[in-house]
């Protein structure tokens, strides 16, 4: 009876793990905290992790195919300077200015992408240097000044619906959209079967360099849309905007449950979940007033249990498939059969 009570405790444990935590997450801010659990307090959870959860979706494209993009910050923020300098210097009107940075972003992306699927070249390596180069470009464009937005165009900082931001609103949508880019389309089943394995896919026909490329592509473009949300929200651009979103966006998209390996996980609730995680802890932390470096502990300690755990689950999958392939093998089962029916 033991036995079968830790066996169902130990399942209840790696399928929900994750849930479990984060309800434990916020039942300790709640009681720790007077304002923690209110409706104006998690309203404002969600407007503040609104530009990460679209740049991670982006991440999340790109991880699923087994890649990874560390360039998004800087993607955001040079394509975001863009559409500051042509409002403020050339007084272009803010949607022609929006659109310059959603294809501006985009052409990053396809940058990476060429780089990556073109070069061969290393993804990690790749969006290292293109992450580190575009960031010299904007700051070269800026001089590492703050600029301010148009006064119309900061005022859509707080623009809301009711009780509801728009750029919650906004997030919501890409949310939805990526997800069922990723479940309901071809190109979202051939990006886990690239993550599981680039050579199979393309032995059974997919093609794996486009399908990468675009996977570039969209990365870059969620990263624009973030990079337009983090400005208004913040009504200028400066030399901090996107820095660290990257590495942000990593530990959302593992916390979330996608696989680094490649070819698992879900955006849906997955990316939310994950954002919503940190965005709980920097919340609760900053109630409670407690030492800022207490949020870089605990996050580390989450994303590391986190990577452990997709480690752990990676191990036992690849050495499941290992199983299965060498019983399928011509004349292997029939002697493993004979070996285990001869023992003792």
């Amino acid at each position: 009876m033991r036995d079968n009570q830790s066996t169902s405790f130990g399942q209840l444990a790696r399928r929900h793990g994750f849930l479990i935590v984060l309800v434990a997450i916020f039942a300790v801010f709640t009681l720790a905290t007077d304002h923690f659990a209110t409706f104006g307090n998690f309203i404002a959870m969600l407007h503040a992790m609104a530009p990460v959860v679209v740049m991670s979706c982006g991440m999340a494209l790109v991880v699923l195919a087994g890649k990874l993009d560390i360039s998004i910050g800087s993607v955001a923020f040079l394509s975001s300077t863009f559409a500051v300098l042509l409002m403020n210097n050339h007084g272009v009107p803010p949607v022609v200015a929006f659109a310059v940075t959603l294809a501006a972003g985009a052409a990053l992306g396809a940058l990476n992408g060429f780089i990556v699927v073109g070069l061969g070249i290393n993804p990690l390596i790749a969006t290292l240097g293109t992450m580190i180069a575009l960031r010299g470009v904007a700051l070269q464009l800026t001089n590492a000044v703050l600029i301010p937005l148009p006064e119309s165009v900061r005022s859509l900082g707080n623009l809301s619906i009711g009780p509801i931001f728009v750029d919650i609103l906004v997030a919501a949508v890409v949310v939805i959209a990526a997800d069922q880019l990723h479940r309901r389309t071809v190109f979202g089943r051939q990006l886990n079967a690239i993550g599981n394995g680039e050579e199979v896919a393309a032995k059974i026909g997919i093609p794996v360099g486009r399908r990468v490329f675009v996977a570039f592509v969209l990365s870059g473009l969620f990263a624009s849309i973030g990079g337009i949300m983090s400005l208004i929200q913040v009504g200028s651009i400066s030399a901090y905007l996107g820095r660290g979103m990257e590495f942000t966006a990593v530990a959302v998209v593992v916390v979330g449950g996608i696989s680094l390996f490649g070819g698992r996980g879900t955006i849906l609730p997955g990316v939310v979940l994950g954002a919503l995680t940190f965005e709980m802890i920097a919340n609760g932390l900053n109630q409670m007033s407690a030492n800022p470096y207490a949020y870089r502990l605990v996050t580390g300690a989450i994303i590391f249990v986190a990577m452990y755990v997709d480690a752990m689950k990676s191990g036992r999958i690849r050495s499941r498939r290992k199983k299965l392939a060498v019983r399928d093998e011509p004349g292997r089962s029939t002697g493993t059969i004979a070996e285990t029916t001869s023992r003792p």
